[in-house]
C-alpha cells in the first residue's frame, strides 16, 4: 500500500515549505504497522506516542573499523559514522523527547555522550563481552532513559544478559530477549511505541508479544522486508494457534 502525504516544514527563516513525503506502509496488523522511509520526514507526520524505544546506530563505522568490523557487515544504505549520529539520530531522539512521554535508546558506548542529557541511565550488562572495541571487549551497553518511568512500583533500570542475536541478514540485529526486557521495562499493555530505527522488527515482535501496539520506521527497504516477514509469520502462527483452541461444537 502506497500513500502519499503533505507535510508542512518551517524553513530557517521561518517560510512554510510544502513538502510531499512518499509514506509506504510495507505491512499493517491489529499490532505493527511498519513504514520504508526517513524517520525525520515521517515522525512529524504521525503525531505523538507513548514511548519511543529504539537501538540507532552508534556511529562506528560498523564493518568497516578493524578493531569493531569482526564478524560484522556494514549498513547498505547510512554511513555509520560519528557525523551520522550528530545529524540524523541524535535529532530524531530529541523529536522523540518532545513528542514521547519517555524515550528509551541503547547508543552503544563511543557516542553516548553526543545525546542530550538523560532523566536517568542503566547499562546492560554482558559478562562475557557484547562485542569488541578498541579497548578490548565490551562488557556493558548505556541505556538511556528520558520522561518519567511508566512502572508504579521501584524496578531495576539495568540488567545482565548473555543474549545472542540470531543471525537474520541485518548487520546488527539486537537479542530478543534485551528488547524485550527493554519495551516490558519502558511501557505498559496497551501503550503504542515507535521505533524510528526499526532495522529488522526486533521492537515490534517484542512490542506485539507484549500486547503493546508498535509503528516501525526504517529508511532501508530490505530491512522492512526482513521486519514484513517476521511479522506476517508470527501473525499466521498466532492465527494458526487460535483456531486450533477452537472446539467444533456438537451437533
Amino acid at each position: 500500500m502506497n500513500t502519499e502525504s503533505t507535510n508542512d516544514v518551517t524553513g530557517a527563516h521561518g517560510s512554510s515549505v510544502q513538502r510531499m513525503v512518499s509514506r509506504r506502509s510495507y505491512y499493517q496488523d491489529a499490532w505493527v504497522t511498519i513504514y520504508n522511509a526517513d524517520a525525520r520526514e515521517l515522525l512529524p507526520m504521525l503525531g505523538q506516542f507513548d514511548a519511543m524505544i529504539t537501538d540507532p546506530p552508534y556511529g562506528v563505522n560498523l564493518g568497516k573499523d578493524g578493531a569493531t568490523s569482526i564478524g560484522k557487515t556494514a549498513y547498505s544504505m547510512i554511513d555509520d559514522t560519528p557525523e551520522y549520529v550528530m545529524s540524523v539520530c541524535v535529532p530524531i531522539i530529541k523529536w522523540g523527547i518532545e513528542n514521547c512521554k519517555r524515550v528509551v535508546l541503547t547508543p552503544g558506548t563511543r557516542n553516548c555522550f553526543k545525546y542530550p542529557e538523560p532523566t536517568e541511565m542503566g547499562a546492560i550488562f554482558n559478562p562475557a563481552g557484547a562485542g569488541f572495541s578498541r579497548w578490548g571487549f565490551t562488557c556493558s551497553q548505556p541505556i538511556l532513559y528520558y520522561g518519567k518511568d511508566p512502572k508504579p512500583v521501584k524496578m531495576p533500570q539495568s540488567f545482565e544478559s548473555t543474549a545472542t542475536c540470531e543471525k537474520n541478514g541485518h548487520p546488527c540485529p539486537k537479542p530478543d530477549k534485551v528488547m524485550t526486557w527493554l519495551v516490558n521495562r519502558a511501557s505498559n499493555e496497551g501503550e503504542t511505541i515507535i521505533d524510528p530505527f526499526g532495522g529488522s522488527g526486533t521492537t515490534a515482535m517484542a512490542a506485539k508479544d507484549l500486547r503493546r501496539k508498535c509503528v516501525l520506521i526504517e529508511i532501508d527497504e530490505r530491512y522492512c522486508e526482513m521486519a514484513a516477514k517476521r511479522m506476517a509469520q508470527e501473525y499466521l502462527a498466532l492465527g494458526e494457534a487460535a483456531n486450533s483452541m477452537i472446539k467444533p461444537q456438537s451437533q
